[in-house]
């Protein structure tokens, strides 16, 4: 189907709790800018007015005070709605996305109706999206990219387990349906930040303290379950020099900890509740790919140890997948969804509310 010049932008959005990704076609490829989803604010010296930075320049300039302000994965109030709001239309503006614009959004697996509700909000509240705003949910969003470019996963049946900062999420989809959701925040990647920290004190000793910003970069940039290597660090002493030290366990115990606690949650609370509501669909989705997503699926040997716990778990051979860089999965995937919207001519004018 040909297009003209005048055909609206496809553009695929996750706001996330640690991290907002917007995904945008970049010829054959795909375009990916990643913020953290934060902010602090400051009084102007001069003027004495209240201002904000965000993203990375928040949490380097103000780490004592910087607000992720999404720490439970929506924005649940009015408060959390206005700065959320701000800062994705700093997002916006930092990218040029344009009005003429499809845009699909990934939303958390999180039972809250009202911070759903606001996340649509922040969304709206944008010039993007003239011609159709559209959310679908996050671990479907995540695993598109996992099944190839084409959308193939809207044909399968299979299981999505979103592995995210503020909890995990799994959910059994049929042919784009979703059968089972299941979410928990017992166990969040963010929790793994303050076990990381926990763990330093420990075996430092109590010699070394970090914060939780610290300890997920450390996470991040060092954390691997199939070839961890030691690392050193140093910190500023009381009364000048400086002290150095080495992480031998701190960062991976704490991984290994969520991984083991993942697998439990899943094999114990997750596929049952599947097998009871749909016994077929269960034993053919359990020979299919499951996919993880989130951003703890991206760190190296966490897939191929999620694979292997929890088939030894359930003694079946199971087969587990993740998407290339799977922090950017659910706004690539929904950039492939608005890209199907713009391709079919499924979107509308802002003065025509039929598709």
């Amino acid at each position: 189907m040909a297009h003209s010049s005048s055909d609206p932008t496809p553009v695929g959005i996750k706001i996330g709790s640690t991290r907002t990704v917007v995904a945008t076609p970049d010829g054959r490829s795909i375009d990916t800018d990643t913020t953290l989803t934060c902010l602090a604010e400051y009084e102007d010296v001069l003027s004495g007015e209240q201002h904000a930075i965000f993203g990375q320049q928040a949490v380097d300039e103000y780490p004592e005070s910087v607000e992720f302000m999404l720490r439970t994965g929506l924005p649940e109030d009015e408060r959390r709605t206005k700065e959320t709001a701000r800062f994705f239309e700093r997002i916006v503006t930092a990218n040029d996305l344009d009005p003429n614009s499809v845009v699909v959004y990934a939303i958390p697996a999180v039972n809250n109706e009202a911070g759903i509700d606001n996340l649509g909000t922040v969304i709206e509240s944008t010039p993007i999206g003239d011609r159709l705003i559209r959310g679908y949910p996050e671990s479907l969003c995540g695993s598109i990219p996992a099944f190839g470019r084409q959308l193939a996963a809207i044909g399968r049946v299979f299981i999505s387990i979103n592995l995210g900062s503020t909890n995990i999420g799994a959910c059994g989809y049929q042919r784009g349906k979703q059968l089972v959701r299941f979410t928990t925040g017992s166990i969040a990647g963010n929790e793994v930040d303050r076990w990381i920290a926990n763990n330093i004190e420990e075996e430092t000793q109590g010699r070394v303290n970090v914060d939780e910003s610290t300890a997920r970069e450390y996470k991040e940039n060092h954390g691997a379950l199939d070839d961890f290597e030691p690392f050193t660090d140093a910190i500023q002493q009381p009364g000048g020099g400086t002290h150095e030290f080495t992480i031998n366990r701190s960062v991976v115990d704490a991984i290994d900890r969520y991984v083991e606690n993942a697998v439990e949650t899943i094999a114990d609370e997750f596929l049952p509740q599947l097998a009871n509501d749909h016994m077929k669909i269960y034993k053919h989705a359990l020979g299919e790919p499951i996919v993880l997503n989130g951003g703890m699926a991206s760190i190296p040997g966490l897939v191929t140890t999620f694979e292997e716990r929890l088939g030894r778990k359930l003694q079946h051979d199971i087969d587990v997948i993740a998407p290339e860089t799977p922090e950017t999965a659910a706004a690539r995937g929904a950039l492939q969804i608005a890209e199907q919207f713009v391709n079919q001519d499924w979107f509308y004018a802002a003065d025509d509310q039929t598709p």
